[in-house]
């Protein structure tokens, strides 16, 4: 019995030219091969199958009741190749029904998706988002699994698997904000007087990083005293509109509470590094269309 593993799959595009034209030179000329190259494929042909496969008849080449009977076979066969071959349909943001997973942190779930959502509806009015935490099941299995489709705006540099890709995406300065009637701050701190305030911090895998700040300061043998350590932002903003400590975040976003909360804007010590964010995928889905444009549209907001 022949098995797939003995037979030469190459010998499938000639039976069907073959067979189809029942005449060897104008099979040679559809196949772009020499006459002497498809006889001895239908050779082959014939000694793989056990067969004649054409017969002379005072018509012509006739295919035989075997070659009749393998003809759509290998005809279907040779479809499904090359659809399967073919490469996949452009994505069309206009038409797509997409559903894509976020990851992300309150930085840019408050102060940056909004709009970002508000600018897509128009072009892309099917397309579904979610968001969700990023967590470190996320970063080493959720890009992974194709669970989640993108990280956006954990700090650029920062630690993770070995697999996943990282790109800068955006960079957002960082300044202070202080209760509307805390009259010990002035509209400048210094570095000194930076210091000498308690503060609120935010601690979170996704948080974009204030906890640079810290990093900055260690750096120079510095340390600030911390009143609280928030897991969002808008708690944080809360704490500080309610005691006499500093909130050390990004600007977007303390633009945004002063609007809120009975909060005043504050220019940070001289030297406070900005935030540095970044978008993050796995390279299994380097080539995925909707990814691509996802990515694009991410990285164009946030020039």
């Amino acid at each position: 019995m022949l098995s797939l593993r003995q037979f030469d799959l190459n010998l499938l595009r000639v039976f069907d030219t073959l067979i189809s034209e029942c005449h060897v030179t104008r099979a040679a000329e559809k196949l772009c091969l020499s006459q002497p190259a498809v006889s001895h494929a239908l050779k082959r042909l014939r000694e793989a199958l056990d067969d004649p496969l054409l017969v002379k008849t005072e018509g012509g080449l006739q295919p035989t009741p075997r070659a009749q009977a393998l003809l759509p076979v290998v005809q279907q066969a040779l479809k499904l190749i090359d659809r399967g071959l073919s490469p996949p349909p452009a994505f069309d943001p206009a038409t797509s029904r997409r559903r894509f997973v976020i990851a992300t942190n309150d930085y840019f779930e408050e102060v940056l998706y909004p709009p970002f959502l508000a600018a897509l509806q128009s072009r892309a009015p099917q397309l579904e988002f979610e968001i969700a935490l990023i967590t470190e099941t996320v970063l080493h299995q959720g890009l992974e699994n194709g669970d989640v489709d993108l990280v956006v705006g954990l700090e650029y540099g920062a630690e993770l698997p070995s697999s996943l890709v990282q790109e800068s995406w955006m960079s957002e300065a960082l300044v202070c904000l202080v209760a509307g009637d805390n009259v010990a701050v002035a509209d400048r701190l210094s570095l000194d007087d930076y210091l000498r305030q308690p503060h609120i911090g935010v601690s979170h895998i996704g948080a974009g990083n204030p906890e640079g700040v810290d990093q900055w300061l260690a750096r120079q043998g510095l340390a600030r005293r911390l009143l609280s350590r928030n897991l969002n932002y808008m708690a944080a903003a809360r704490a500080a509109a309610l005691t006499d400590a500093v909130l050390t975040l990004p600007r977007q976003m303390a633009l945004l509470f002063v609007q809120l909360l009975p909060l005043r804007l504050v220019e940070p010590p001289p030297g406070l590094p900005p935030v540095e964010m970044s978008l993050i995928h796995h390279p299994l889905y380097a080539r995925d269309g909707a990814i691509l444009w996802l990515r694009e549209q991410l990285q164009a907001f946030g020039t």
